[in-house]
């Protein structure tokens, strides 16, 4: 399936052919994108790809070369993880470098406030302070507005990622299964009409547009009873929207609106060095591919929705490429944390997945305490400094802060990024190690990794809901749990009961790490 020149007729990149190939090639030793002192940093945050999701990492079902390329010329990680086994947790920690419970941080709803205090550091302004341009494209879901009245959708919508350090923004403002279904650049809705102004509430019910709840004809996918409210594109969501008909994304074009603004952003800072968060929708819920993509495997749109996540990757890519930047430009690609199957959508992945096993031999997924809800994809690609290579050294996503503060020489506040720590040897060195000790979050539990032994705390609540709905083994238990993942690397033994002693000893360690204040504690 060649889409590649059909696609490049829908998305005109003729912008970055503006310059003359004289004059791009005499600004090679001056422009400060191609200097190796300040590389570009491009990450690629994908929202729910499991550890088995690409095929690098085995996946047979499904095929994803540009992953895979990046994969070869780069470093794979096999024991890399996000911070928690949810996305808006994961997102924080990576943008703050501290621990998201620390902040107390859930899963929000789609009007709830900024997460991350403004006068908070954060990866963005640290960047900002080095001279960089900081770009965030796609799934933001770390609140919008201050908290103290409701957001006025209809004006500016502040504060948000400018004000965090972001100098531009193109935004899903919460996720794709969450009002308002409408971009966000910048301060303001995209394409909204006075006339028709957009309100939105996860209270009540407003407006008359149909819910899933009353007009179950009308979907295109059946929901379970908290995705079904107020439906747009033929799919209901969580919460009720009012108004603002002319601003209404349509979801099968995210791939290729929000490439078409990830690579104008890196054509307006080639002459700069920047930072571009491009944080995917895919494979999200809802999973409504671009028609280019329907079909393009048996595991209908979730596979669909990985092929069509790989592709979005390689457009970016090879943007860079023609920009002659990919060499000196530092890509991170992962994910926010574990696959999940079924996320409130009945649309076929759970019965359509068939042999594939979407977090390879991990047990557990999304929300999970055990391995497979933060053990995820994690790629290096920067071929001015990596050496190629698989790395079997345990790596967190909040270390990225404190490691490229290193590779900058930048110096952290003692009160910066307390839980991150400078890991850059390993990032681009597969014989390097790197962390000794990692906490995994839930929702509902902490987990201690201390090499290979994973301890997992006794839950302060069960959800019996994620096994029966979501079919997802919670790893929560009111009891102690301790697995030797060396040789029990699926977690199906709990040792606990005969090794009381470093059950203390990590109990002890995960509680000092608890109480920590800054990065000297």
């Amino acid at each position: 399936m060649n889409i590649k020149p059909f696609v490049k007729m829908i998305i005109p990149l003729s912008i970055i052919a503006l310059l003359p190939a004289c004059q791009q090639t005499a600004q090679e030793t001056a422009n400060p994108s191609k200097n190796p002192d300040k590389p570009n940093i491009v990450v690629f945050y994908v929202d729910d790809l499991g550890w088995g999701d690409v095929s690098s990492y085995g996946a047979t079902r499904v095929t994803t070369p540009n992953i895979d390329k990046l994969a070869e010329n780069g470093l794979k990680f096999t024991d890399a993880h996000s911070s928690s086994a949810t996305c808006t947790p994961s997102r924080y920690s990576l943008l703050t470098g501290e621990y998201a419970f620390r902040k107390n941080a859930r899963i929000l709803k789609g009007d709830a406030p900024l997460l991350i205090g403004t006068d908070q550091p954060t990866l963005p302004k640290l960047l900002k302070n080095a001279g960089y341009k900081s770009g965030v494209v796609g799934k933001w879901h770390l609140g919008l507005g201050d908290g103290k009245q409701p957001i006025d959708w209809n004006g500016k919508v502040s504060p948000g990622p400018l004000e965090v350090g972001f100098d531009y923004s193109f935004l899903l403002p919460a996720t794709g299964d969450r009002v308002p279904t409408v971009y966000l650049e910048n301060h303001h809705v995209l394409n909204l009409s006075k006339d028709d102004p957009l309100f939105v509430s996860y209270k009540e019910k407003i407006g008359n547009r149909p819910t899933g709840d009353d007009n179950p004809e009308l979907l295109r996918q059946v929901a379970d009873p908290q995705h079904n409210k107020t439906i747009i594109n033929g799919v209901s969501r969580i919460g009720w929207m009012q108004g603002g008909k002319s601003a209404e994304w349509k979801d099968e074009d995210f791939p290729l609106v929000t490439t078409q603004k990830a690579n104008t952003f890196i054509s307006a800072n080639q002459n700069n060095p920047f930072f571009l968060f491009f944080s995917f929708h895919d494979i999200h819920v809802p999973r409504l591919p671009h028609p280019m993509f329907q079909g393009a495997t048996e595991m209908g749109n979730r596979g669909d929705a990985i092929v069509q996540m790989d592709w979005i990757t390689g457009q970016v890519v090879d943007h860079l490429k023609e920009l002659n930047l990919l060499d000196n430009t530092l890509i991170i690609f992962t994910s926010d944390n574990g696959a999940v199957l079924f996320d409130g959508y009945e649309d076929g992945a759970l019965s359509l997945t068939g042999s594939h096993k979407q977090n390879g031999i991990y047990r557990g997924g999304k929300f999970s305490a055990f391995e497979a809800g933060t053990r995820v994809p994690f790629i290096v690609h920067y071929p001015n400094k990596v050496k190629t290579g698989t790395s079997h050294a345990l790596m967190s996503q909040i270390d990225l802060y404190a490691s490229i503060a290193s590779m900058l020489n930048l110096d952290l506040g003692n009160t910066e990024a307390i839980d991150s720590k400078n890991h850059l040897a390993a990032l681009f060195n597969a014989d390097t190690p790197a962390r000794k000790i990692l906490i995994e979050e839930t929702p509902f539990t902490l987990a201690l990794r201390e090499g290979d032994w994973k301890y997992i705390q006794p839950a302060r609540k069960l959800s019996p809901k994620l096994e029966t709905h979501k079919k997802i083994e919670s790893g929560l238990s009111k009891q102690v749990q301790l697995y030797d993942l060396s040789i029990d690397p699926s977690e199906t033994t709990n040792i606990a009961s005969e090794k009381s002693a470093r059950v203390k000893d990590m109990n002890s360690i995960l509680e000092s790490i608890k109480q920590q204040k800054s990065r000297e504690d």
